[in-house]
């Protein structure tokens, strides 16, 4: 099965199998972002080494004008539906590369995509 990996399946233990798996640029970020934040250094070392490791694994998916245009549709029905898009924004970057390159987003947080379950097809990356 092809599929994005979302940033919570990044930072787990394994990897899903049987996956031909592609990362978005927003969960670069996040990765980034997530060493920068670390608390002590043997944790901001081991968030370095994962990040250094995906990295050299992935070409990560870029955030086109057709993502943005997707990301848009996104928050808009989040908006509609009573939700709050702005505290969600790499999350619905996320989800809208996985519904522009027509894949599922493998995400430990299928429960962020309820509200627009219908719009995206987030799954969680075991069974």
């Amino acid at each position: 099965m092809r599929a994005l990996l979302d940033t919570s399946v990044l930072i787990g233990e394994a990897a899903p199998e049987d996956v031909e798996a592609a990362v978005s640029v927003a969960s670069i970020a996040e990765l980034h972002f997530g060493v920068l934040v670390a608390d002590d250094d043997d944790e901001r070392a081991a968030r370095t080494q994962r990040l250094g490791v995906i990295e050299s694994t992935f070409d990560p998916l870029p955030i086109t004008a057709e993502v943005a245009r997707e990301w848009g549709r996104l928050a808009a029905a989040v908006s509609t539906r009573g939700g709050h898009p702005r505290k969600r924004t790499m999350d619905l970057a996320i989800a809208a590369t996985a519904n522009v390159h027509g894949v599922p987003l493998l995400t430990e947080n299928v429960g962020d995509f309820h509200i627009i379950g219908d719009l995206v097809d987030a799954r969680r990356p075991w069974p």
